[in-house]
């Protein structure tokens, strides 16, 4: 992702996720955290005909990595990308050697929790009212790595929409 998707992305960001979008000063401030030597973050954006039909970033400090977010148009929904996205972040979780990946979700997005879990993740708690303005929970999920692979565990899904990062 780089400064010139975030108009792109705040207008996926909106559709998607009404109630508690991310603010562009919140883009901005992840962005001028994942450029540059040692960084640890990576923000991705996935493209499909010229147009931005998604994207995901994750943050790492020590051996943890948290997956920020994962967004995909409604009308790739059930295509894949969601995964491709996630596999990507998990490649970076690898290369930041994160020995766990956490994530939050709405308690209420099963479609989501669906998807994490297929990539191995278990839900281990809740954070209550975490979502704002509307009080939704966060049902909180994690991924232990693969200490014998050196990666993360996950499928590989098929190839398609160009991902950059």
């Amino acid at each position: 992702m780089r400064w010139w998707d975030i108009d792109s992305v705040l207008g996926l960001e909106k559709d998607l996720f009404p109630e508690d979008a991310w603010s562009r000063g919140m883009f901005w401030s992840e962005l001028a955290h994942a450029r540059g030597p040692g960084s640890t973050r990576r923000y991705l954006v996935a493209e499909l005909d010229g147009r931005l039909v998604g994207y995901a970033g994750l943050a790492s400090s020590g051996e943890l990595g948290d997956v920020q977010t994962i967004a995909v148009a409604r009308d790739q929904w059930g295509t894949g990308l969601g995964a491709r996205l996630l596999t990507e972040l998990l490649r970076a979780a690898t290369a930041f050697e994160c020995a766990e990946v956490m994530l939050e979700c709405r308690v209420d997005n099963v479609r989501a929790q669906r998807l994490y879990e297929r990539f191995g993740f278990e839900p281990i708690g809740f954070r209550r009212g975490y979502y704002q303005p509307g009080n939704v929970d966060a049902l909180v999920m994690r991924l232990t790595t693969a200490p014998d692979s050196g990666t993360a565990a996950g499928p590989t899904p098929e190839r398609g929409t160009e991902i950059n990062g």
